[in-house]
């Protein structure tokens, strides 16, 4: 087994002001995304986007990823204890948020931008979604330096000993590490690998859907389900549970897109 190491979640402190590196792998994430984005505007598939409208898409998505993520912590993992104390939906510093909340919250975002812009949602979603993973491998990374979101017991040569006094004492799989490495580093070189080939719209945004979603969903194999929830059936995680919506949806989107692509490849040239 591997033991923990000494990694303070505190990254820097000024007087009573303590910033996390929780919270700098959110700027962090954002500030690589516009980044990317931002060098790409302008150029092959991305010769209509201009820097101005890079900046306000990131900015959407930001706001979206935060504010769906915090709701949907609420909603779905927590929410009769914010019932009785609704106030808590505003102690962000305490932690709390959902991915698939933040999925929720993007896509209200996309949707938004994109009329504002006049353009079509998955043109619009295939140009920013490449870029998310960086968040994802980041938060992940985050996940693990603060002892949260840990995996279930094991006995493999890689297995955790962590420090945090809710973790046992015994070896468990960093499962934080997994996700980090399937639904981020993976699932950044499959959508960037994409981008470069320019498939047909949609493609990108679903593949996006089925490499997050079944990433998580097998990684939830090994992962210890949330304390106050337990497992659902008998087996089934929550995040399982949210997983399935996007895989069935990426799915979708990519059996239209390919029929798309095949009827238009049959279509007679006139």
């Amino acid at each position: 087994m591997i033991h923990f190491p000494a990694i303070d979640p505190v990254a820097l402190e000024v007087g009573p002001l303590a910033i996390r590196w929780y919270g700098l792998s959110y700027l962090a994430g954002i500030g690589l995304a516009w980044w990317l984005l931002h060098h790409r505007c302008g150029r092959d598939a991305a010769r209509e986007w201009t820097t101005e409208q890079v900046s306000d898409l990131v900015f959407y998505v930001a706001l979206g990823a935060v504010l769906g993520g915090r709701l949907g912590y609420v909603l779905f993992y927590n929410f009769t204890e914010y019932l009785r104390d609704p106030w808590q939906l505003l102690a962000v510093w305490r932690g709390g948020m959902s991915f698939h909340g933040g999925t929720l919250g993007v896509i209200v975002a996309l949707a938004l931008f994109a009329r504002r812009v006049g353009r079509p949602f998955l043109a619009v979603a295939d140009f920013v979604l490449p870029a998310v993973p960086i968040g994802l491998f980041l938060g992940r990374i985050a996940n693990f330096v603060n002892q949260e979101l840990w995996g279930a017991p094991s006995t493999l040569p890689w297995a955790v000993l962590f420090t945090a006094p809710g973790a046992g004492g015994v070896p468990r799989h960093p499962s934080q590490l997994y996700e980090a490495l399937l639904e981020g580093l993976l699932l950044f070189v499959v959508l960037n690998w994409l981008y470069a080939a320019r498939p047909r719209r949609g493609v990108i945004a679903a593949v996006f859907l089925l490499g997050y979603g079944l990433s998580r969903f097998v990684v939830e194999f090994v992962r210890e389900p949330d304390a106050h929830i337990g497992y659902l059936w008998q087996w089934l995680t929550m995040g399982q549970l949210l997983s399935t919506p996007m895989i069935v949806a990426g799915l979708a989107i990519l059996v239209v897109s390919l029929r798309a692509a095949q009827a238009g490849h049959q279509s007679p040239q006139g």
